[in-house]
């Protein structure tokens, strides 16, 4: 009797989490279907929601059109993403490590300029003023370099690097060891976990980074796709010049398949690779935040 009630409720809690997780993949594929339905029917609004007239042209025509400039969003942000990445999990991870050492006298004080940074904000303007001084304005850096150190995610790894025994780094130590070769060769292969975690929040923070671009962005040739997705979506209604129905092999194409796959474009690259990272992601969040 016990275990027919267990049973049941695990059911029970499938079926919840099914529920769920079509709740929450439903707008993804409903967007993918709007942008794959072909036009004629979606001005008549025949789509409740499978597609129509199914097709990829949408995609193909807003990447390969100039007037868009999807194509180049999509570079440059894949070019920040990873430059912005890397940048941050070496400087980040690095910072943890010397922060988690208890041999270091200052990592106290050290760590409590960080959260002050954290916590105080000086605004817009103030950070416009210096990051012009340092000449980020309208220059790539200023996706990469300011951001290098999230004080939340520092706070994450270091907790992390304080959970690993004390002992591996004190045999080291006896082995000969300095401190280049403690953090390369016996902390860096135990924290795979932590490195795909910190990946993970860098990668989608630049990705998804809109008011930092918006901000200190003047040349076109530099938007990210973020900015182009708002130059797609967000159009003057009363100009009537962004967008005209196409007709490509029979297939036509308004503004909201066009709408549609720019959006679809711009969220794809996430979705693809967070499920590669979600073991390390889950791993490396409990970790840090039972240390915490």
């Amino acid at each position: 009797m016990k275990k027919r009630k267990i049973d049941l409720f695990g059911a029970v809690n499938d079926t919840w989490l099914v529920l769920i997780a079509l709740l929450c993949v439903y707008p993804f594929l409903y967007v993918f279907f709007v942008s794959a339905t072909d036009g004629s029917y979606l001005a008549l609004g025949q789509m409740s929601f499978w597609p129509l007239g199914f097709n990829l042209k949408a995609f193909g025509y807003i990447i390969s059109t100039p007037r868009f400039n999807v194509g180049r969003g999509l570079i440059n942000s894949f070019t920040y993403t990873i430059l912005g990445t890397l940048v941050g999990i070496a400087i980040t991870y690095t910072t943890a490590f010397v922060l988690s050492r208890k041999r270091f006298v200052h990592r106290y004080w050290i760590m409590t300029l960080f959260i002050i940074t954290w916590v105080f904000d000086a605004g817009i303007i103030p950070q416009y003023i210096i990051y012009n001084m340092f000449g980020f304005v309208d220059n790539m850096w200023v996706m990469i370099i300011p951001g290098a150190i999230s004080t939340q995610f520092l706070i994450i790894a270091k907790s992390f690097l304080e959970g690993i025994p004390d002992e591996l780094e004190e045999a080291a130590f006896v082995d000969g060891a300095n401190d280049f070769t403690i953090l390369f060769k016996v902390f860096l292969p135990l924290s795979s976990t932590i490195l795909a975690t910190l990946a993970v929040f860098y990668a989608v923070g630049i990705w998804n980074q809109y008011l930092i671009p918006q901000i200190y962005f003047k040349s076109a040739d530099l938007k990210t796709i973020q900015q182009v997705l708002k130059d797609v979506v967000i159009t003057d209604s009363s100009s009537g010049t962004t967008f005209r129905n196409v007709t490509i092999g029979g297939v036509v194409l308004n503004q909201y398949n066009l709408k549609a796959a720019a959006i679809f474009i711009s969220i794809l690259p996430i979705v693809c690779v967070y499920p590669m990272v979600q073991k390390y992601f889950r791993k490396g969040i409990l970790i840090g935040s039972i240390k915490g």
